[in-house]
């Protein structure tokens, strides 16, 4: 019976999570910007692709798995930019799946020579469906054997929904600090299969984020070396009763990059967060690791923590506009994201 309590439990998060539905969140959010902000659209000279992976709690049997792949571009001679981002949700071995497609705009203004303002906003559609098969239910559970006999649960009508979703951000910053906030799910789109009363109406809640951080450049870079840097950062996510608190510091070196962070829940500490990657050319790929820091790590097996995979391909970086920028001078604080 207790090897099958995370059987259980996913049963019971697939049931609820419209109740009280927490985005995905990357730990390597600077590998995923859109997914933080849709007003980062647009803050690298030339197209970028970005590609994510996510596995959560490795040592419960797919307890979660996100994939995510993002392409975005600046329209210089508009002020703007676009992007598109795809994104699958897979939780509890298939047990309840989210898929979301969505178009991201973004519009600069220059306030002075140093300080801008970037508007976005992103638009799409968001689709969740549920395995109902592969739930266990209370009346189901026999004290020795387990889940045995069919339920009297009533199966909804449809296993599959499909809302609008409407989100916005606000980015500000400067030559070597940056803010943002951004509202993901204005509209709460509307994830329930089940109707039992109003409160299951509410739709998905709306989940705030406010980010910021600084950059210190430690060394420049030439044509065959990046140069190197030091980005210290914050964010905090608050979506319904679910909370975090982000705070650490990225580095750059050559052609390798790390990171260490400290993720905070609201009532607890949640993870300690150890990043490396590599970086040549267009290309740049790093690999993190999440030590869980709650309660969770004591349970039966603990969690084997969190495995992160980010994949970035910024034709920003190629040589000719790496000469372009120079011989303009530009500099920017979003080293970290690019």
């Amino acid at each position: 019976m207790i090897k099958r309590l995370p059987l259980l439990l996913l049963s019971a998060l697939a049931i609820f999570t419209s109740l009280y539905a927490q985005d995905p969140v990357f730990s390597q959010f600077f590998a995923a910007p859109l997914h933080v902000n849709p007003a980062f659209a647009g803050v690298t000279e030339a197209p970028r692709f970005t590609f994510n992976y996510r596995n959560q709690w490795s040592a419960w049997p797919n307890a979660y798995s996100t994939y995510a792949a993002a392409y975005e571009q600046t329209l210089e001679s508009l002020n703007s930019g676009i992007g598109v981002i795809v994104m699958a949700d897979n939780a509890g071995d298939g047990i309840y799946k989210t898929n979301r497609f969505s178009a991201v705009y973004g519009y600069r203004l220059q306030a002075s020579d140093d300080l801008f303002f970037k508007f976005g906003v992103e638009a799409g559609l968001i689709q969740t469906s549920i395995n109902w098969d592969k739930l266990v239910f209370g009346d189901q559970l026999d004290p020795i054997n387990g889940p045995v006999d069919p339920s009297n649960e009533g199966r909804p009508e449809s296993l599959s929904r499909t809302a609008v979703d409407i989100s916005a951000g606000l980015l500000i910053y400067a030559k070597n600090m940056y803010g943002g906030i951004s509202l993901k799910h204005l509209n709460s789109p509307n994830e329930n299969f089940l109707q039992l009363n109003e409160n299951l109406n509410a739709g998905a809640p709306m989940r705030l984020t406010i980010h910021a951080g600084m950059e210190f450049e430690l060394g420049q870079g030439n044509n065959q070396n990046e140069g190197a840097f030091i980005s210290p950062n914050v964010m905090f996510i608050k979506q319904g009763p679910f909370g975090q608190l982000n705070v650490g510091s990225y580095a750059g070196f050559g052609k390798f990059y790390g990171g260490l962070w400290y993720r905070h829940a609201l009532s607890n500490a949640d993870a300690a967060i150890m990043m490396l990657g590599f970086r040549h050319g267009i290309l740049r790929m790093g690999y993190s690791y999440d030590i869980t820091l709650s309660e969770l790590a004591s349970a039966p097996g603990g969690t084997g923590g969190t495995h992160e995979i980010a994949l970035t391909i910024n034709l920003d970086d190629s040589r000719i506009l790496q000469r372009k920028k120079r011989a303009a001078r530009y500099s920017n604080c979003f080293k970290m994201f690019n």
